[in-house]
């Protein structure tokens, strides 16, 4: 395998995303992560197709605790690119097309603007002027977080484990924005991260990660489809800074064409997020998590404990989530 791998989950045949993925990072491993609903004869030159069965015959944990239909499975293809002696992994959906140059050269010391703030920091209004933000953004603090854009700090280079790249045309909003809003999104481009204290949802159709936030990127599969990667990110960011780490988000360097469906439906699936992603984020910043970086596993598992203890994430997450740690102490990861 190369150092580098791409991981997406499907449920369709080969489209032209996945076209363009291949044609623009041919020196990239692309992993397809299948579910019971994929074409059992999915086929692409130059693309990794695992089934189910092929999931479950993997050496991990994971694969046989998390359900199908779900997609949590597309923590199978992370695992299995660390296996594969992936350096930096890059995740994207099928239905999110690359511009030319994407996953050009990255690197994990980029040269970005700083955000100091504490608390939530709406990161769209540093790219674009329009009235918009990302999903996961509480609610209540939208009107705030576009009357009073925080300053830039002047660029300086630093190291970003955990690196979100922007789409355009339709990118990652709630539907809250989607029922309100019709037209196209154009970012300018832009490179910041948050400064420890400052917080921001990110999701997982752009995102590059690098090895020291690898246990960072499990996805919870007994929360709602539209939470998954948002209430990630949550804990993500808090494991991060706990141990100096920082987070980037970057230009766009895919566009979305979103696969039509219910935008009824994704608000229902958003109201556990609306009701709760303040409160998910006053208790893991109330959390005492280790600083040292062979820790943040441990600090994976206390965030979501809480969480349960909390009555936020079912109960049943635990053994998923203790299941992923054990398949990544077993990767040496």
């Amino acid at each position: 395998m190369s150092s580098k791998a791409i991981v997406v989950t499907t449920i369709n045949a080969p489209n032209d995303a996945i076209r363009d993925i291949v044609r623009e990072a041919p020196d990239w491993d692309l992993l397809i992560v299948g579910d019971t609903k994929t074409p059992a004869d999915w086929s692409f030159p130059g693309a990794q197709f695992l089934d189910v069965p092929a999931q479950e015959a993997l050496p991990f944990h994971f694969p046989r605790l998390c359900p199908t239909r779900h997609y949590a499975r597309k923590n199978i293809g992370y695992l299995q690119a660390i296996k594969g002696g992936a350096t930096m992994i890059a995740e994207t959906d099928d239905d999110n097309l690359p511009y030319e140059g994407w996953l050009k050269n990255p690197s994990k010391m980029i040269s970005v603007k700083r955000v100091q703030k504490q608390g939530w920091e709406n990161v769209y209004v540093h790219f674009s002027r329009e009235r918009i933000w990302p999903r996961g953004f509480p609610l209540e603090y939208i009107n705030e977080s576009l009357r009073a854009v925080s300053p830039l700090g002047a660029s300086e280079s630093v190291e970003c484990a955990i690196q979100q790249f922007l789409a355009n045309d339709n990118p990652d909003v709630d539907a809250v924005f989607r029922l309100t809003y019709d037209g196209e999104i154009k970012f300018t481009p832009n490179r910041i991260f948050l400064a420890e204290g400052t917080f921001c949802p990110f999701n997982s159709q752009n995102t590059i990660w690098w090895p020291e936030a690898y246990p960072l990127m499990y996805l919870p599969a007994f929360v709602s489809f539209r939470m998954t990667d948002i209430w990630r990110s949550f804990i993500a960011q808090i494991c991060l800074y706990a141990m100096g780490g920082h987070l980037a988000f970057c230009e766009a360097t895919m566009y979305q064409i979103r696969n039509e469906h219910s935008l009824i439906r994704d608000f229902k699936d958003e109201v556990p997020g609306y009701l709760n992603n303040v409160r998910i984020l006053e208790i893991l910043s109330g959390l005492s998590l280790s600083s040292d970086p062979k820790q943040c596993g441990d600090n994976l598992h206390r965030c979501y404990a809480a969480l349960v203890a909390a009555d936020i994430v079912p109960a049943q997450e635990m053994p998923l989530v203790e299941a992923w740690l054990s398949d990544m102490a077993e990767l040496g990861a």
